[in-house]
């Protein structure tokens, strides 16, 4: 099985949104949507929110240009963010269906100006996971509201890959418009994570390991190096994805690097744990470090 819940991503709304996919059997597929709005931090609230209320939930909403990422609910359900096309229930195509909303207006795409970063190539590793391949079926994207794109059901049923909201039959929408599609693919890491084994819950769900030594290591030596230095970046990376998750840790210093803003972010970390003192001194213990990776899906090895 895949990954259910993308590490480091906020859990927006109950986790709840949809059911199971009505074809299993068909090839995996990712669909790009744009909310038709700005992006920032007031915006990916709002737009939560306005999405919860309505009832239409994708599994993932994305600002391009802070890397910020939440998920309404497990990738191997169900979403709400497409119409279906006559009886065929376009939401339930596929082994999985994962529906994508950034925070951008597909007049404007968001590969001209975005920030991909680690949780963007986390949400291309979830996808990759469960098997989606590096590829656009349906061809070009709408570059227009009038342009007419492929929606064509054969295609839409028998091959998996990553579709535009103008390519899903039995929908009218022109979004997310005319994406570099090679730039999307690029920007994950390629390498997908070992797949989850518990994907009951949002939280523990992931199958990542971080290795305490290493994170001291790291917690040891980035503050006092040059500015950006990382000594153990792939470590580093799935916990600073989880302090951002819990708000502790902006964006733009998930990096890699345990610098003194992840330290910072880490002493607040330890400080909701019950720490105090020398105790929430930002450097993490293995009670603290299993609690956090116990709440968003990784392992704490020796």
């Amino acid at each position: 099985m895949g990954i259910t819940w993308i590490p480091g991503a906020e859990r927006l709304g109950g986790g709840d949104i949809g059911g199971a996919m009505d074809t299993p059997d068909e090839p995996p597929r990712i669909v790009w949507h744009t909310t038709e709005s700005g992006a920032g931090d007031a915006e990916f609230d709002s737009t939560a929110d306005y999405l919860i209320e309505i009832g239409a939930e994708p599994h993932v909403l994305y600002d391009p240009t802070t890397d910020r990422i939440g998920q309404f609910g497990p990738l191997d359900e169900s979403a709400r963010a497409l119409r279906n096309d006559g009886d065929d229930r376009t939401n339930r195509t596929g082994r999985v269906c994962v529906q994508v909303e950034v925070l951008a207006r597909a007049s404007e795409p968001f590969t001209d100006y975005w920030r991909p970063g680690p949780n963007f190539a986390a949400l291309l590793d979830a996808a990759r996971s469960w098997g989606v391949p590096d590829v656009w079926p349906a061809g070009d994207l709408a570059t227009d509201g009038s342009d007419s794109t492929d929606r064509d059901s054969d295609t839409w049923h028998s091959e998996g890959g990553h579709y535009g909201h103008a390519n899903v039959p039995g929908n009218d929408h022109w979004d997310p418009g005319p994406v570099d599609r090679s730039a999307i693919l690029a920007a994950g890491s390629g390498d997908a994570p070992d797949a989850a084994d518990d994907e009951s819950a949002p939280s523990g769900s992931g199958d990542a390991e971080v290795s305490l030594a290493k994170i001291l290591a790291a917690a040891g030596s980035d503050p006092d190096a040059p500015q950006g230095a990382t000594s153990h970046r792939d470590d580093v990376l799935v916990v600073e994805r989880a302090l951002q998750a819990e708000g502790l840790l902006s964006a733009e210093w998930v990096d890699g690097s345990f610098g003194t803003r992840t330290q910072d972010a880490y002493a607040e970390w330890q400080g909701r744990c019950g720490y105090e003192g020398d105790d929430a001194d930002g450097v993490p213990g293995r009670t603290s470090l299993e609690k956090l990776g116990a709440e968003h899906g990784f392992r704490v090895a020796g």
